[in-house]
């Protein structure tokens, strides 16, 4: 599989630091001041700034703010989620960009399609098929499939695993530790911030692919993002972040509105917001979860 590969140098990127600023900014006092903020806020709150660093860490892995690949991945790497090693995320995602196949399961590291029709994969697969099943289940089912295929993936990369997971696992301690010293319990910080933050991903990775399409990146577009337009920097614009993935995210509105016709006569899907999406896939598939590859012949 190939990787898609980054410049090594680029211009500083002042909007990207300022969402840097103040993401940690807010994730420090949001959970500082835990004990003040009702339940429900926190929820809200913590879930934004948890998707909102999902978000960041996406374009560090393309080269902003700053173009140094240290100074980013330092930017990056912070792992307010806990359980995914920001080493593993960018390998995955640049191999993601480099596949000559994107959305084949067994080509593409981020397919959310299967290669077959039964085993427990599938079986999980269509409980989050739905946009309904992909926000409750899918962030518990996805932790628990990626944990597995870490720990399957320690019995043939054990020295790759172990660079991957030990700074990852002394900088959680480092968050730990803070979580502890504000009073803020792991059971809490589960459900106001890594729920919510994961079901918001979910929600902008639910429809951002069709692999049906005759376009090679297979990318859908999400028009009208709203205030979920700054919470994924503008990734809803699909389509254009794969032509240009180089382009910082606030340049991408101005690249997909003047490209958007020829996106469309090149077999593009793009949905008018992201509530079209849940009107009509709330209940039912965006797709055939068994990828067109490995489908029998009709």
């Amino acid at each position: 599989m190939s990787e898609f590969r980054l410049p090594r140098f680029r211009k500083l990127d002042g909007p990207t630091l300022a969402v840097t600023a103040a993401l940690y900014g807010g994730w420090l006092g949001a959970t500082a001041w835990h004990a003040a903020i009702p339940t429900p806020i926190l929820f809200l709150l913590g879930g934004w700034l948890l998707a909102w660093h999902g978000s960041l860490q996406h374009e560090t892995i393309h080269g902003h703010p700053t173009g140094n690949v240290v100074v980013d991945r330092a930017i990056g790497f912070v792992p307010l989620s806990l359980w995914l090693p920001y080493s593993v995320y960018r390998r995955s995602h640049l191999a993601h960009h480099g596949c000559g196949a994107i959305t084949d399961p067994r080509r593409d590291p981020e397919s959310r399609y299967h290669d077959r029709r039964r085993g427990f994969a599938w079986a999980f697969g269509r409980l989050h098929a739905s946009l309904v099943g992909q926000l409750l289940l899918g962030p518990p089912i996805s932790i628990v499939r990626f944990l597995a295929n870490e720990t399957a993936r320690f019995r043939y990369q054990p020295r790759q695993v172990a660079r991957d997971w030990a700074p990852h696992l002394i900088a959680v301690a480092g968050l730990l530790w803070w979580l502890d010293h504000v009073g803020l319990s792991i059971a809490r910080y589960a459900l106001t911030f890594l729920y919510p933050g994961t079901m918001l991903t979910m929600l902008r990775s639910f429809a951002e692919h069709n692999a049906g399409l005759a376009t090679s990146a297979r990318a859908v577009s999400v028009e009208r993002g709203g205030p979920l337009a700054l919470l994924y920097l503008n990734n809803n614009l699909h389509a254009a972040h794969h032509e240009r993935p180089m382009l910082a995210w606030y340049e991408l509105p101005a690249y997909h509105h003047a490209h958007r016709q020829r996106f469309a006569r090149e077999g593009a899907v793009s949905y008018a917001s992201y509530s079209e999406v849940a009107r009509r896939f709330a209940f039912r598939a965006h797709d055939d979860m068994l990828h067109p590859a490995h489908r029998e012949p009709a």
